[in-house]
């Protein structure tokens, strides 16, 4: 069935029929996009789930049609310039993993319409009420999935003004979440700090200021942090502030849910009515969120793990190692023995770092349309000539980094584990001092390598066949990429080495944590380097960079060879780590 758009028709479309036999429009926009049904209704118009039939896949999009709900010109004349700029802030947001991409944005017939990327799963209303009451550990996750989002948009620098439950999304494929309708999304200037104007946003979350017709940052911080309390207690954000003793009163609301002393004083300070008393940037959230570490020198040798190695203590030899290959299903169909030259660096206090040579070749990087979970931003698919390097045969583990910086920034420890909680200028800041110390010059690889290196010569989805299991690699297992079986989700990371190999006798290319390439965030390959080189044509200070591989918290779509996510380089998270490229001669 089809859907008429027509404002004054709205009549039930039969699926063969191009035009309403009510009225007669097309309910294909542009000859392209077939309107299905209503999704949705809003102060500023309406949201049809639609197809787009000018892609093979015919896939799912979204379609907002601008219909205020308004009286008065002067109130309707505003919403159409409100409409205006959310195609505009989507597009200057560029492309971000947890924000729906713009697809189109047209006038037909005197009305405007805006084309979305579709993004299946409930909002957090529906989960809310479909599953009950957020746990202290759901709230933490929500905190430490979405305020990277809002670093980004920040940074734009965008305030999103409307964040509730119901403009947030958990995707069904990998459980991220995803932030929608920036329809009340208003940009500030350099060093503004804050805009006014009209009120906006919606009743209950927003923060005081934004009541008053002014709007900060903050605001934003303030909204999530409402967000989070209802989620917590089930109750209107209105029945949750005491308005007598103008304070929250949210923990005698919790119905028997318990939150830590840490995550309660930082949603106190979220939603404090004053500005001055309350989160000024997300980052500040997300520090407060990690752990107290504290530093001491390592006392732990590394042992390394695959001890088949040999004793060497430094310089060059060789490992044996045994790579598999699984079918649709999952199941081994194939061990294949295999051996690697390495070079073994001594950082002294027992503790090696192993690097993998590797033969240059040619390989063709990104995805073809037809791999299942593919995105627009893995091609064009490109032939790439890559020169020899050396790799690290593991990730970066945390020994090997307080060896070198002399501090261990890991929310789960463990001195074989990998590192993480760490930011990109950190992760250069660790290449820098390995380098001066060694005499050889560590660095990051580019995108190229990463990914020449992961395939290990393969062309599938994973380096190890058609799909992973939870016995080959460490991710979130809640959804089959394939026919394999579900296992266990270990929601943290495992030591370096735990996994088998690909057939360059490289561990844990897939999952245990994202590792950050050299390169700066593209939103696909048009005029990527085909020599093998970093893409670094938008090196500013604030500029996203690239990350590869996936971690233990995603589904195993994000695993795949080709998939690339991006990232700010002051960010630092629990599954995010490093992998080590070393450009030498052997001499």
């Amino acid at each position: 069935m089809s859907q008429c758009l027509n404002p004054d028709c709205f009549a039930t479309v039969l699926d063969h029929h191009r035009f309403c036999q009510k009225c007669g429009q097309s309910v294909f926009l542009r000859e392209r996009y077939q309107t299905l049904q209503l999704i949705g209704q809003g102060g500023f118009g309406r949201t049809y789930l639609a197809v787009d039939h000018d892609k093979p896949s015919r896939p799912y999009c979204v379609i907002k049609q601008f219909f205020p709900m308004l009286e008065g010109s002067n109130g309707a004349a505003k919403a159409e310039t409100l409409f205006a700029q959310e195609a505009q802030r989507l597009e200057e947001l560029g492309h971000h993993d947890q924000i729906p991409a713009l697809l189109a944005y047209f006038t037909i017939e005197g009305r405007q319409y805006l084309v979305q990327e579709y993004v299946p799963g409930p909002t957090l209303e529906q989960e809310l009420k479909e599953q009950g009451l957020f746990s202290q550990e759901k709230i933490r996750h929500l905190l430490l999935n979405l305020l990277p989002v809002l670093d980004f948009i920040h940074q734009a620098p965008v305030i999103h003004r409307d964040i509730k439950p119901a403009n947030i999304i958990r995707r069904q494929s990998d459980n991220q979440l995803v932030l929608v309708d920036f329809g009340a999304a208003k940009q500030i200037l350099p060093n503004q700090g804050s805009v006014t104007g009209t009120i906006i946003g919606t009743s209950g979350y927003t923060a005081p200021e934004q009541q008053n017709g002014r709007v900060t940052l903050a605001s934003d911080l303030y909204s999530l942090g409402v967000t989070c309390l209802y989620l917590l207690t089930g109750v209107l954000p209105s029945e949750l502030f005491d308005t007598e003793n103008f304070e929250w009163a949210w923990r005698s609301k919790l119905s028997g849910n318990s939150v830590d002393d840490q995550l309660a004083s930082i949603l106190d300070k979220l939603v404090e009515p004053g500005t001055k008393k309350r989160y000024s940037l997300a980052k500040e959230v997300l520090q407060d969120l990690q752990p107290k570490i504290v530093v001491s020198t390592p006392k732990t040798t590394l042992q390394v793990a695959n001890p088949q190695a040999n004793t060497l203590t430094s310089g060059i030899g060789y490992f044996d190692f045994e790579s598999v290959t699984v079918n649709h299903q999952g199941q081994i169909i194939k061990k294949t023995p295999g051996k690697a030259k390495f070079y073994r660096e001594n950082l002294g206090k027992g503790v090696f770092l192993d690097m993998v040579y590797i033969a240059g070749g040619t390989f063709l990087m990104g995805s073809p349309e037809s791999e299942p979970g593919s995105y627009a931003h893995e091609r064009p698919q490109h032939r790439v000539r890559v020169p020899s390097f050396w790799i690290g045969k593991y990730a970066v583990t945390q020994v090997q980094w307080e060896t070198i910086m002399r501090s261990n920034p890991s929310y789960f420890k463990g001195p074989n584990r990998p590192v993480e909680c760490m930011s990109w200028n950190k992760c250069k800041e660790f290449c820098q001092k390995l380098s001066k110390l060694t005499g050889k010059r560590y660095r990051l690889p580019s995108e190229a390598e990463w990914e020449y290196a992961c395939r290990a010569g393969t062309t599938t989805p994973f380096n190890c066949g058609e799909t992973i299991t939870i016995a080959s690699a460490n991710y979130a297992d809640n959804n089959a990429y394939d026919k394999e079986r579900k296992g266990q989700y270990r929601k943290q990371t495992a030591e370096v080495g735990s996994f088998s190999s690909n057939a360059w006798g490289l561990y844990e290319m897939h999952g245990n944590v994202w590792e950050r390439c050299e390169d700066g965030w593209h939103n696909n390959y048009q005029g990527a380097p085909i020599d093998g080189s970093a893409w670094t044509d938008n090196h500013s200070s604030t500029a996203m960079i690239v990350l590869r591989g996936g971690s233990w918290d995603n589904n195993p779509t994000r695993c795949r060879s080709a998939f690339r996510r991006n990232s700010d380089r002051d960010y630092n998270a629990i599954n995010i780590g490093l992998r080590l490229v070393l450009k030498w001669d052997g001499s």
